[in-house]
């Protein structure tokens, strides 16, 4: 009993631990940093993920009104040239807004600072790419969340069986088949859709990683399930299925997530012309 405590304290540490690593690590985490400004150093945060039809403010902290900010921005992989929009000093914060965009298009933009003579770019090295998104209605993601989770901890802790004397498998398989369905292939669709108007965009109809990974630890379970019934070595089949699962979802939450095409949008508002 102790041991068996101990395993699902490691397999919900292992968890966690994933799942911070992976929305960290994401490509919709906001971008965060610091510049210097003539002698003052500035911390930004910059967004990479906005959820509704509307305007996303910008925000950057200043010292004073002094310092004057220029927002500029363009949509994502295409020609278009650089907008130019001045920021507005608020409470001690220059702000600026980026038009809203259907859902998954994307925009670059960048923020230039100015003091006296001296000016900074942010960030210094190539403009923020920042993600448009539907709405996604709370009881529709926090379940999806909820049991996608479980089905981490289950897979994790079926693969932490192995170290127990007599390993029992059974119920921790169908907990984890049942809760990875439910979270990836019942409540992910829908908050896919909520999100990019598309219930899956992963093969064989896009390329989107968060649906492929999805359906790879699946397949990987189901095969550790018909196996249960037919090998005699049933401990590689779970251990490897666990690992499996546990590998894919350290891939960042949204890497190569749905994309809008620009050039696609403009040539149907072209033909409607």
């Amino acid at each position: 009993m102790k041991k068996s405590i101990i395993l699902w304290i490691i397999a919900f540490i292992l968890t966690v631990g994933t799942a911070i690593f992976q929305r960290l690590t994401g490509p919709t985490y906001p971008l965060k940093g610091k510049t210097v400004l003539k002698d003052f150093t500035i911390n930004y945060s910059l967004d990479r993920s906005h959820s509704g039809d509307d305007h996303h403010v910008v925000k950057i902290k200043v010292r004073d009104e002094n310092v004057t900010g220029v927002l500029e921005w363009k949509r994502h992989k295409t020609n278009d040239n650089w907008r130019i929009q001045r920021m507005k000093f608020k409470d001690g914060e220059l702000v600026g807004a980026l038009p809203p965009q259907p859902p998954a298009g994307k925009l670059e933009y960048r923020i230039i600072l100015t003091d006296d003579e001296y000016q900074v770019l942010i960030p210094q090295d190539k403009p923020v790419v920042i993600r448009f998104k539907g709405t996604v209605p709370n009881y529709i993601l926090i379940p999806h969340i909820f049991f996608i989770f479980l089905a981490m901890l289950f897979s994790t802790r079926a693969g932490l069986e192995y170290f127990n004397k007599e390993p029992k498998y059974n119920k921790l398989v169908y907990l984890t088949l049942i809760f990875l369905i439910l979270g990836g292939f019942i409540f992910g669709p829908l908050v896919q859709y909520f999100a990019f108007g598309a219930l899956w965009t992963g093969f064989p109809f896009g390329y989107d990683l968060t649906d492929n990974k999805t359906l790879i630890a699946l397949i990987g379970w189901l095969i550790a399930f018909v196996m249960m019934k037919r090998s005699s070595k049933l401990q590689r089949w779970i251990v490897a299925a666990s690992i499996l699962m546990f590998v894919v979802f350290l891939i960042p939450h949204s890497l190569l997530g749905s994309e809008l095409d620009y050039s696609k949008l403009d040539n149907n508002i072209e033909m409607k012309k």
